[in-house]
């Protein structure tokens, strides 16, 4: 079995900063792709930023230059800094993973953690 854990969601003022981070655990072979997205009340799921073995990076438009994506290979983790919150980034933020064991390859998802960003 694969696991997605995902730590560092929180409520914090406009202008503010978290960092996310999502473990990966279980019969892990290899991990491929590793990415995070959000999904506000209301709204579709969207990719916020992705990050690829061969470290092929991907923003959305909306959070270039505020965040960053980046992945501990070793210890199967992959962590989002966000930096010049606003309220809009306010969702519930999954992580998202490509993974393979040994019997198969497959997608996926973390449980989410909230994140909210109000004065």
């Amino acid at each position: 079995q694969v696991q997605l854990v995902e730590s560092g969601g929180g409520l914090v003022q406009p202008g503010g900063s978290l960092r996310l981070s999502c473990a990966a655990s279980g019969s892990i072979f290899k991990i491929y792709g590793m990415g995070w997205y959000h999904q506000a009340p209301g709204k579709q799921r969207e990719l916020v930023a992705s990050r690829m073995i061969d470290g092929d990076t991907h923003y959305a438009e909306s959070v270039k230059g505020r965040f960053t994506i980046s992945r501990d290979i070793a210890k199967n983790m992959v962590h989002l800094q966000m930096n010049s919150l606003k309220p809009e980034d306010t969702a519930v933020y999954y992580c998202n993973a490509d993974i393979a064991t040994i019997a198969s390859m497959a997608n996926y998802w973390g449980q989410g953690t909230q994140v909210t960003v109000s004065s």
